[in-house]
């Protein structure tokens, strides 16, 4: 299954659109739609990533069709991961999208080991929709970004269960 073009829309509304790198708030270079440039950055410790360069060939503008063709390419690894670990989620576009935008955002491990998931695979879809809210906190504190993207997550998750 793929993401839809209300998915896709949800996700680049989240996450913001930048033509330019920048240093996320991990200090990660990240461009386009929350890609990060070099995923072996991941494994550097936090306090350690002020000075890291940015990588070749990035000092520059991306194109619209740039972009498009690096979120395509990133939500290949979390639509093949909504769907290995929330098989229920292959049976509403809507459910799947929403499990591709929080897990866009969180991590596919985030979404593994969530009690979400837990919910969604023994059919408790009310009690999923639920464990979205829980997921917007940083360091223990509602960011209001997040409130509202769990939120919207949650409202078209609901979607595709009033669909079942």
């Amino acid at each position: 299954m793929k993401t839809s073009r209300q998915g896709i829309e949800l996700i680049r509304h989240y996450e913001g659109v930048r033509y330019t790198p920048y240093k996320c708030p991990a200090k990660l270079w990240t461009v386009g739609v929350g890609h990060v440039i070099d995923t072996h950055h991941l494994r550097i410790p936090l306090d350690q990533r002020d000075n890291i360069p940015l990588p070749d060939g990035w000092d520059r503008e991306l194109t619209d069709a740039e972009v498009d063709d690096i979120l395509a390419k990133d939500l290949i690894n979390y639509e093949r991961g909504v769907a290995r670990y929330c098989p229920a989620a292959l049976n509403s576009q809507s459910i799947f999208d929403a499990l591709v935008s929080f897990s866009f955002n969180v991590g596919l491990g985030s979404l593994q080991r969530s009690t979400l998931r837990m919910k969604l695979n023994r059919g408790d879809f009310i009690g999923a929709a639920d464990e979205f809210l829980k997921w917007d906190k940083v360091s223990g504190k509602p960011l209001r970004g997040l409130t509202l993207r769990r939120k919207d997550e949650r409202e078209l998750f609901l979607v595709g269960v009033a669909e079942e």
